[in-house]
């Protein structure tokens, strides 16, 4: 697909999709370049709110992948920021919506730090709304990658809301969310990454080698959506789970439910949701770097071949001191180990070449995946109800 001349990529109906997979290592750099241009701003708006408040808690949220941003960095974060003055919580815009009252405190002071690809989502936009409403010491960051949005225009001029615009063409012009997922994670994590700038840089010039690489092995993955398969499972612990709940919904847009799917934790896997393996699973296993996670990760690869059930059971890692047998699809270590949240950046550009084949496969158009209109880019048909202290 990568490879593909412009006239053939329009005859499949996936131009945009496939262009903006391949385009995220140059995006990437793109993100470092504005975190390093704002980088001053940033810093004196969090100094202002530690020196108001003792502890703030922060919700990270967004709806679909957008709040999947969330759930993939917050295990990182908690372990990165001094948690007697930050509380981070993720908590998708889909849940604030429909039961605010379960989690904003009217006397909690609070950081609300929405991602959005458009900025126009109703919940997205419903969620500030109510967070205004009831909390006393509301600040804001909103990352978004459409300057035109809502929520871009709401944030314009507020001294409480930091707008931080994500690269232009990060607003992903396909169906599927993908530079605008690896763009607005990256920003966070360099928001709140206690590394230096210039540790930040070397992880990101190295993240986008490791991109780069996934685009010129896409046969390898073709040869792996050549198999015979009706379902496809992705695995991974802390960092990589909310990883893993991407993935496998790349999966499902892309391919418009024809392919069934699942995700979980390589622990959680063994509790009821094994039973999903039939001998016509794909299943991917995203490895930590992590030498204590990593062996757990190893365990369930190893358990899954023993079974000998999938059609495929294959690790997604980097190479390391422990390395799992059998299929892999295995980055250079580079002499240096990434922390789990920037992996996400090439594991996932590794979850959407799947997803972008296999929609292919299926005989779909990975541009406009949904025929029926059952879900739409921007999501439509959600009802607003007024809230009421």
């Amino acid at each position: 697909m990568f490879a593909l001349s412009s006239e053939k990529l329009e005859l499949l109906s996936a131009s945009h999709t496939t262009r903006e997979i391949k385009q995220q290592p140059e995006l990437w750099k793109e993100t470092y370049q504005i975190y390093s241009d704002k980088h001053k701003e940033i810093e004196e708006f969090l100094i202002g709110i530690t020196q108001k408040h003792t502890r703030i808690r922060i919700i990270l949220t967004g709806a679909g992948t957008s709040a999947y941003v969330g759930e993939t960095i917050t295990p990182y974060l908690k372990e990165k920021v001094d948690e007697q003055k930050w509380e981070v919580h993720s908590i998708p815009t889909t849940s604030l919506v429909s039961n605010p009252y379960q989690y904003f405190k009217k006397d909690i002071p609070t950081l609300l730090i929405s991602f959005a690809r458009s900025g126009n989502s109703p919940e997205s936009l419903a969620a500030v709304q109510i967070a205004e409403q009831i909390i006393s010491d509301l600040y804001q960051i909103t990352i978004t990658c459409a300057s035109e949005g809502k929520l871009a225009q709401r944030a314009k001029n507020s001294q409480n809301n930091l707008l931080l615009l994500m690269p232009e063409r990060s607003n992903d012009k396909g169906f599927a969310m993908t530079g605008s997922f690896s763009c607005m994670t990256l920003m966070a994590l360099l928001i709140f990454d206690t590394l230096s700038a210039e540790e930040k840089g070397k992880i990101v010039q190295q993240a986008c080698r490791m991109g780069e690489s996934v685009v010129e092995r896409e046969s390898a993955i073709q040869q792996i959506i050549d198999k015979d398969y009706e379902r496809i499972i992705y695995l991974g612990s802390g960092s990589l789970e909310g990883l893993s709940r991407e993935a496998q919904l790349k999966v499902l847009e892309l391919t418009a439910g024809e392919v069934a799917t699942a995700y979980d934790s390589p622990l959680g896997f063994r509790h009821g949701p094994k039973s999903f393996v039939n001998e016509r699973t794909l299943i991917f296993v995203f490895i930590s770097n992590h030498p204590y996670t990593r062996q757990y990760d190893l365990d369930i690869v190893e358990e899954l071949r023993a079974d000998n059930i999938a059609a495929y059971i294959g690790s997604i890692e980097v190479d390391g001191k422990m390395n799992g047998d059998g299929d892999k699809f295995i980055f250079p270590s580079e002499g240096s180990i990434l922390p789990d949240a920037y992996l996400v950046l090439p594991y996932i550009m590794v979850g959407q070449t799947i997803s972008l084949l296999a929609s292919i496969k299926a005989g779909n158009q990975p541009d406009t995946p949904s025929p029926t209109g059952t879900v739409n880019r921007v999501v439509q048909g959600v009802t607003i109800y007024d809230f009421e202290n």
